[in-house]
């Protein structure tokens, strides 16, 4: 089945030429099905390729999803068109007397800030507020994971002493938990990052479970026991060329960062990286979606 996105959306054209199958809001009605909410809250700079990735994740499930893209009001982009903002996002205050079914909460390169000083952190406070009573399941990706910890759980971030980029490994922790079904149990995901979350402080906490973590035992997937709340410390959804242009912009901005681990052919950057995670990205999404959103969601919100 189709997400369904609005009719313009510069990503729809991209999907279409990759066989996922899209619809607009006019055929979406004439199906008498419940479909999915969605509610995308994208932090990336680069909105557009934010969208392109999650929605091609979203679109391969039996599932007819409608989404909704929300951006912060308190803060200012500056990658993203206004026209784009005005035309296909959502700020709080529209969506704040809704129910979603599912909420995903994006990235952002705001790692060497104390989550304090964030301009727009008292915003997604409200947001991740809210979401415990008209959410039902929420996916928390990257920085997204680590606000997130520290919001509901009181865990922290701790600073690292250089940037981890790069295609690494990692082990499952729960085979058994539903969100990991279908996963090897040895499976690639990229990391792009400046700072971890404490492995032994999730797993101390009575109210998370460890999902997944690096060979070097830093955490990668929890969640929470009542499985409203999932942390990705990683980028799963990735486009295989994501790392490489991350890496090429550093250094274009003069930052001292090593090359991606693990990841150009030969260590060769003019080489095009490959993509060993595909196949557990789309199992992670189609997992969460059925699982923990469309299995748990009441069929009608009251």
């Amino acid at each position: 089945m189709p997400i369904n996105i609005p009719k313009n959306l510069p990503a729809r054209d991209a999907l279409k030429e990759e066989k996922i199958f899209v619809m607009d809001e006019g055929r979406a009605v004439s199906q008498d099905i419940r479909p999915l909410n969605i509610l995308i809250v994208n932090l990336m700079p680069e909105k557009e390729r934010t969208e392109l990735q999650i929605l091609r994740l979203l679109g391969n499930t039996p599932l007819q999803i409608n989404i909704t893209f929300l951006r912060m009001a308190t803060h200012k982009a500056k990658t993203v068109s206004e026209y784009h903002l005005d035309n296909f996002y959502k700020t709080f205050g529209d969506v704040k007397h809704r129910r979603f079914d599912g909420m995903i909460i994006t990235g952002a390169p705001i790692e060497h800030l104390q989550f304090e000083d964030v301009n727009y952190w008292e915003e997604l406070i409200d947001i991740m507020e809210w979401s415990k009573e008209n959410v039902t399941s929420s996916l928390h990706v990257c920085w997204g994971a680590q606000a997130a910890l520290y919001y509901h759980y009181g865990i922290d971030k701790v600073a690292l002493p250089k940037k981890v980029s790069g295609i690494y490994q990692h082990r499952l922790m729960d085979s058994k938990n539903r969100l990991l079904r279908g996963f090897d149990e040895v499976f690639n995901a990229p990391h792009s990052r400046y700072t971890d979350v404490p492995t032994n402080a999730i797993v101390k906490h009575p109210e998370l479970n460890l999902l997944a973590t690096t060979f070097a035992n830093e955490t990668f997937m929890a969640m929470s026991k009542d499985a409203k709340h999932i942390m990705i410390t990683g980028h799963l959804e990735y486009d295989a060329t994501t790392l490489a242009d991350e890496y090429a912009r550093d250094l274009e901005k003069g930052i001292d960062v090593d090359m991606p681990q693990n990841y150009f052919p030969n260590n060769d950057v003019n080489e095009r990286p490959l993509n060993t995670w595909r196949s557990h990205s789309h199992l992670l999404f189609s997992n969460w979606l059925n699982y923990f959103v469309y299995q748990q969601t009441p069929f009608i919100w009251t």
